[in-house]
């Protein structure tokens, strides 16, 4: 792959998840400080997974249909830095609620437009996703670390502030984005329904909404569980880290894996220790060994399975359907999954409590890992010598 491409590409993953991860560990916090209930803090970190069942598939469906990736990369990350700055004014669940569901419109859809782009350029270069990805991953983890530090030493409000700066930069580097070359591809022809109903789409979108499901409790609501429990900001900060760490080693090593297991094979073991992992969290909070235990396994729960998740589909949705393959793969898993979780979430954590909570959301994997058995039948041919459209 061309190391200019290369580096554009990375460069651009790495400020993404750099305001991830100053987004997702420590918003649930601020809203707490701004004295929002468990709740109404569920509901309003899930804006961001409800915006991702429709929105991502209108933008995909004008990238696909114009052909072009950078134009809506680029206003769709203008949108969300304008709608970030109205949150330095809102105050009351109505004002936030407003504002938080403007900003995620814009927002959840920057993403699976990027990651199109990103694949547009690798389906024509040697390039590996997971190498690219590896950066994002890398830009969560100093985020998080450093706004650990910085909430301790400053305080919470310093946190919009920061948000606000890496807004500024994602907005200036989506224009150092270069434009892929699409080319055709058989399946152009097949309506996009054709493929969504295979039953090996819909088991992989099924499966794959309920691990979402499991993590959209430990996205919303794993920094307040902790800190109830006592851990600071920089010990929060640190095991966010801690996980992300071994998912950039997850994907530094994805070649060889894909190499050696097939992608079902992938899926099934990462559902399996994600079981492991949120039971973990639910009866080992106290034991600050066995959360760094826990965290580790973030390897699987989201890195393998992601990286495999995206192959499938890849697989399934391409040529001019790509665009909105990811945008449906997206809505569905982080869309559906995520809303299910975070709403759920918030409702268990404030009437059951934050270790029921995650013991509870061990079931989605669960049942996501028999979805998969039982419902995934893939082989090493492309899908085309499956005769999965005929």
């Amino acid at each position: 792959m061309h190391t200019a491409l290369h580096y554009r590409l990375s460069r651009f993953y790495f400020i993404y998840y750099f305001f991830v991860g100053a987004f997702v560990p420590y918003w649930g916090l601020y809203l707490k400080s701004e004295a929002f209930s468990a709740a109404d803090i569920g509901i309003l970190m899930s804006l961001f997974q409800i915006s991702r069942i429709f929105a991502p598939n209108f933008w995909g469906w004008l990238a696909d249909h114009t052909g072009k990736r950078t134009p809506w990369i680029k206003l769709t990350a203008f949108l969300g830095l304008c709608g970030f700055v109205a949150v330095f004014w809102a105050h009351g669940f109505f004002w936030m609620f407003f504002v938080m569901a403007a900003l995620s419109l814009f927002t959840s859809s920057t993403l699976p437009l990027a990651e199109s782009l990103t694949l547009a350029h690798l389906a024509t270069t040697n390039g590996h996703y997971s190498r690219i990805r590896m950066w994002g991953s890398s830009g969560f983890i100093v985020a998080a670390v450093v706004l650990g530090f910085l909430i301790d030493s400053a305080g919470i409000s310093s946190l919009l502030w920061f948000l606000l700066a890496v807004q500024v930069i994602l907005f200036l580097l989506t224009y150092s984005l270069p434009e892929p070359k699409l080319a055709a591809h058989p399946h152009d022809d097949f309506s996009i329904w054709q493929i969504v109903r295979q039953p090996n789409v819909i088991a992989l979108l099924v499966g794959c909404s309920l691990m979402v499901t499991a993590h959209g409790v430990l996205y919303n609501f794993y920094s307040i569980y902790l800190s109830e429990h006592g851990y600071s900001k920089t010990t929060i900060g640190l095991l966010w880290a801690i996980g992300v760490v071994c998912e950039i080693g997850i994907f530094m090593m994805m070649p060889k894996i894909l190499a050696r297991f097939t992608l079902k094979t992938i899926l099934l073991v990462s559902l399996v220790l994600a079981v492991i992992r949120f039971g973990l969290i639910g009866v080992a909070v106290d034991s600050l060994w066995l959360l760094v235990l826990a965290q580790t396994l973030h390897a699987a729960t989201f890195g393998s399975f992601h990286a495999a998740s995206i192959d499938v589909i890849t697989q399934f949705f391409n040529g001019r359907h790509q665009a909105k393959g990811q945008a449906i793969y997206n809505s569905v898993a982080y869309g559906v999954g995520g809303t299910v979780g975070g709403v759920a979430g918030g409702y268990a954590l404030q009437y059951l409590g934050g270790q029921q909570t995650f013991v509870l959301a061990a079931v989605f994997p669960l049942l996501g890992l028999a979805v998969i058995a039982f419902g995934l039948n893939l082989s090493h041919q492309l899908p085309t010598q499956q005769g999965i459209f005929k």
